[in-house]
């Protein structure tokens, strides 16, 4: 059994021509069902969370707005997307959709989130398609629920989480590891406990080297009881909002290799799918399905 947060409002209505591809997540599930990868009973839908858990980790004034749907024009205008009900409630419930991923990490070792990733999210201010920091929010429940003392946040979605690293900055109990495009958004980059920034084109070899030399480092010296993985299809070659120079089955070896290790270790991990943004929809999927064709071989 793979658990996997999925709910129907992931896949939200856009104008025509928007950048973003969302029916990538109406798609992943039933690509996941269709092959076999995951059952239909694998899949559990998030209730609305409790708020409490979000104001832990955003400002109050900040969520009211979203709530009232009184964000300034320039505040929306940095998130990307037409700010609706519906879609704050969207973003509350992949929230929770990642915090149950967490508990359920924990019992069964690894958990998903078809959507989620939101690490542009900051503590007061949401950006780039991100309203509120789904990890983050569910790294503070954990800790505030005692479930774990230490843990390390994998970034290896193409952008900075620049959300999250501001949100834990000065937080000895969550290490943010970030490994993203060195020119790439955000242009003004935050800083992580430990940033990486890769060059333009980065290939599969070079990535996958740099990737394999400091995560056993960080796990040996963070020792972390709990990891969240973003595990973003971004840094493909074909990716329009990327500049490295990634392969599909480059990708896929990055996601066997960071499961691999969690599972070796006996670390719980939580995965939020975060960025893709492929011209060709069957690229993203496939990318995408591919984290989960690793989990089922690494722990299944």
């Amino acid at each position: 059994m793979l658990p996997i947060a999925f709910h129907p409002i992931y896949k939200h209505p856009l104008p025509e021509g928007h950048r973003f591809p969302m029916i990538k997540y109406e798609l992943l599930p039933q690509q996941l069902v269709y092959e076999g990868t995951a059952a239909t009973t694998d899949f559990y839908a998030p209730p609305m969370p409790d708020m409490a858990h979000i104001l832990r980790v955003h400002k109050e004034s900040y969520v009211n707005d979203l709530l009232n749907l009184t964000l300034d024009a320039r505040a929306a205008r940095k998130i990307g997307f037409p700010l609706s009900a519906e879609l704050v409630e969207r973003e509350l419930r992949i929230a929770q959709g990642t915090v149950w991923g967490s508990l359920q990490a924990i019992e069964k070792g690894i958990a998903f989130n078809i959507a989620g990733g939101t690490h542009h999210a900051y503590s007061t201010h949401g950006e780039a398609f991100c309203l509120l920091n789904d990890q983050a929010i569910a790294a503070q429940y954990l800790l505030d629920k005692s479930l774990a003392k230490k843990i390390l946040i994998v970034d290896l979605d193409v952008h900075q989480g620049n959300g999250t690293a501001e949100i834990f900055s000065g937080n000895d109990a969550v290490f943010t590891f970030s490994m993203h495009g060195k020119t790439n958004y955000p242009f003004k980059k935050e800083i992580s406990d430990l940033d990486v920034a890769l060059p333009d084109n980065t290939t599969d070899t070079e990535y996958l080297s740099i990737l394999t030399e400091i995560l056993p480092k960080l796990l040996d010296s963070v020792k972390p009881d709990f990891i969240f993985y973003l595990c973003g299809v971004d840094i493909l070659a074909s990716d329009k909002l990327g500049k490295l120079g990634c392969s599909i089955e480059g990708c896929r070896q990055r996601d066997e290799y960071v499961l691999g290790t969690c599972h070796k270790l006996n670390i719980p991990v939580q995965c939020s799918m975060s960025g893709g943004y492929s011209p060709d929809i069957k690229i993203i999927i496939e990318a995408h399905a591919n984290t989960y064709r690793a989990a089922k071989e690494v722990y299944f």
